[in-house]
């Protein structure tokens, strides 16, 4: 059997290997690129078979495409869908700006697949890539679509769950940690009272809010290119194709997808896109500032703050034995931090739609379907590897807190800002409760102290 067959194209002959399901296009795709080693991925394949399927499902029930080659495509997009030819889709994600090669790729495996389906060769064309598995369609608004699906499903399936699993770890948390008493910080320094349950209920708020704000994007991500072909005015696309393809595509997936208002916004500006990242960079900081907190409230554990204790996941030191780091909160952080570079990523792309189309689709897709990944993994890791285990050290924290000289906020209101400020000085200096100072001062009686310095009392607000 040879290694190679011959396939021809507009541009002429190409070796393609003999047992490829694609054929000369993708080839020279292949060829062209061989930039980063990265492909466009799993759930990007996976859109362009959904897509692929649901248009052949259209075009034979219309009579576009005959019934048998239609029924034959829908069998190989539904294999691509599965997974099932991964290993076929080889064009490096650094490609044509407009995903050409990838929906290309596409076109030459399923047409193969159906080909092969209905007793054909490779390379036959007897279903052909173009005419009957690109019917109606451009690769200006198959990509697009296939990135704005394959996105709208994984917020839904992965980031969104991941966040509610984040969020319920941290409101039991606030549960458990209630009555747990110590020292408020801002600016790193002293402050009034809290209670470790609730910034542990602010930190599970964080996440609440993030599930509120995919959930408010989901409408734009789930507005589809299909149907403005090339440039937007919808050539070669016969009347109603688009919306019922897109109807079909959600009656499979169970999601609300619909055509887009304006097919030349939809494929020249990224702008949905660029909004759902700038939510996954909201969602990053929010990573970040709750994993750094956690890091810093475990610091110690003897030098530092060590009011709360982490799992311990693995050893921490190759020079330094028995040392433990927080491992989890430190993953968590550099996630933050790769999504937020991703966003200025994305953000870039967006701006560069030129005229009727944006050139920077495949990039842009990589970079958002990433972010996506990476915060639903760390959030699913952070809580059960980190956060179920946690656990308060609450005579640390109330040791902490008595020594803390901002508790003379709560007496403003018996002796003044002016002479708590002096008592709370005098305190600090002499290395002395603020509750001795004042009473040795003679500005309140024990009785009094008692009340104003009820520490749980002091977390509830109001005057005591």
């Amino acid at each position: 059997m040879a290694e190679y067959r011959i396939e021809k194209d507009s541009m002429g002959d190409v070796r393609v290997p003999e047992d490829a399901l694609y054929g000369a296009s993708t080839q020279r795709a292949i060829d062209n690129f061989p930039i980063s080693g990265r492909m466009v991925g799993r759930r990007i394949v996976w859109a362009f078979g959904l897509l692929k399927g649901s248009a052949a499902i259209v075009s034979g029930r219309d009579g576009h495409i005959d019934s048998d080659k239609a029924d034959a495509i829908k069998q190989a997009a539904d294999q691509v869908m599965d997974g099932t030819h991964d290993d076929q889709f080889l064009v490096d994600v650094f490609q044509t700006g407009s995903g050409t090669s990838t929906n290309t790729n596409a076109n030459e495996v399923i047409a193969n697949l159906a080909t092969e389906i209905l007793g054909g060769e490779k390379g036959s064309k007897l279903v052909h890539p173009n005419d009957h598995v690109n019917f109606g369609q451009s690769s200006n608004d198959t990509f697009p679509t296939a990135m704005h699906v394959a996105a709208g499903q994984a917020l839904r399936q992965d980031l969104i769950p991941a966040l509610g699993t984040l969020a319920t770890s941290l409101e039991a948390k606030a549960d458990e940690f209630a009555d747990v008493v110590k020292s408020g910080r801002t600016h790193l320094m002293d402050a009034v009272p809290v209670t470790l349950g609730q910034e542990f209920g602010g930190y599970a708020s964080h996440f609440r809010k993030a599930i509120q704000r995919v959930e408010k994007v989901l409408p734009e991500i789930d507005e589809l290119a299909l149907g403005g072909t090339a440039v937007g005015t919808g050539i070669n696309c016969p009347d109603g194709y688009a919306a019922a393809v897109i109807a079909e595509m959600g009656s499979r997936i169970g999601a609300p997808l619909t055509e887009a208002t304006n097919h030349f916004e939809a494929q020249a500006g990224k702008d949905a896109v660029v909004n759902v990242s700038g939510t996954l960079k909201t969602i990053a900081g929010a990573l970040f500032k709750v994993a750094n907190d956690l890091r810093w409230l475990s610091s110690g554990p003897v030098t530092g703050i060590a009011e709360i204790k982490l799992p311990a996941l693995q050893p921490g030191s190759s020079i330094m034995p028995a040392k433990v780091n927080p491992v989890m909160p430190e993953m968590a952080m550099q996630v933050a931090a790769q999504v937020v570079g991703n966003d200025a990523s994305i953000t870039w792309g967006g701006a560069n739609g030129n005229f009727e189309l944006n050139v920077m689709m495949p990039m842009m897709a990589m970079n958002l379907l990433e972010s996506i990944d990476l915060l639903a993994a760390a959030c699913r890791n952070l809580a059960e590897r980190c956060v179920d285990g946690i656990q308060a050290d609450a005579e640390r924290a109330r040791h902490l807190l008595e020594k803390n000289v901002i508790v003379v906020t709560a007496l403003n209101p018996h002796i003044g800002y002016d002479a708590g400020s002096k008592a709370a000085k005098r305190a600090f200096a002499e290395g002395r409760t603020v509750r001795d100072v004042v009473l040795e001062e003679g500005l309140m009686s024990a009785e009094e102290l008692d009340a104003a310095l009820d520490l749980k009392k002091m977390t509830e607000g109001g005057v005591a």
